[in-house]
């Protein structure tokens, strides 16, 4: 089982001295940023510690928690449809779809990663995964060049590219802004890309619109740490699932859902 939680803050530049600036700074220069409280380590609320956008501390016995309405559950329903445009392992035309917004410095994502990738392998034939940038710059201004990384993999090698660069990516980062940036374009090489080329993309800010766009779609539709992952049944219904849920957890609602 993996420790559970979540990431909480904002989306800034990609300067790494960014992080010098303060929370109260952040939520009132950046428009990208969610005006809340840095996690506390080690406090858990039903496996995640989320924060309301004044930066009060869930009530643990109202807290969403996995299949639970959010707090305005109509938000959810601002995710945007699940289409060939998006990053999906397995069939789209899958009754589930896990849409999962992350970032690829936070160590929750990290660790609900192979959760994520045990219940594709299980029921692979019914779920599709689905992943969309949520850059929680405040505290991890790296992971917005993580992001566009990500996306010059899928340019230049397509979506076994994405997905490989991704694994390998959460193999190697120490999380929590520590990535060295010299790993981006190594990995590229790793998974089998060409290193000038990705260099030249990482460099033309041709994906920060995208990745801007996925992170305002994650806060519009209730999301307020990472990992942020709605699972949409086949019915159509959203059931969210807030922070690094064990696989158990996950599993549950998964059943839950192709039984709706």
């Amino acid at each position: 089982m993996h420790d559970s939680g979540s990431c909480d803050c904002g989306f800034e530049s990609r300067r790494p001295d960014s992080s010098t600036m303060n929370e109260t700074t952040e939520s009132k220069t950046n428009p990208y940023a969610v005006p809340a409280a840095i996690l506390i380590a080690g406090a858990l609320i039903a496996g995640a510690v989320y924060f309301g956008r004044d930066g009060s501390v869930a009530d643990p016995r109202t807290a969403a928690t996995v299949g639970e309405p959010l707090a305005g559950s109509a938000a959810i329903e601002n995710i945007r449809p699940v289409t060939n445009d998006d990053h999906i392992l397995g069939n789209l035309n899958a009754p589930v779809k896990i849409v999962e917004y992350s970032d690829l410095e936070c160590p929750f994502c990290k660790s609900f990663h192979p959760t994520i990738e045990k219940i594709f392998e299980e029921y692979k034939d019914q779920v599709a995964w689905v992943y969309r940038h949520f850059p929680l710059t405040t505290i991890h201004p790296k992971a917005v060049n993580a992001a566009v990384a990500s996306e010059c993999a899928a340019e230049q090698g397509g979506n076994n590219s994405f997905w490989a660069y991704i694994d390998e990516y959460f193999e190697v980062t120490p999380s929590n802004n520590n990535i060295d940036l010299a790993e981006l374009p190594r990995i590229a090489s790793e998974v089998g890309l060409n290193r000038a080329v990705f260099e030249q993309c990482l460099a033309s800010g041709k994906y920060d619109d995208k990745i801007r766009a996925d992170f305002e779609e994650a806060v519009d539709s209730g999301g307020t740490g990472t990992p942020f992952s709605v699972v949409i049944a086949p019915s159509g219904k959203k059931y969210p699932i807030l922070g690094a849920q064990p696989y158990e957890e996950v599993k549950r609602i998964i059943e839950e859902v192709l039984a709706d």
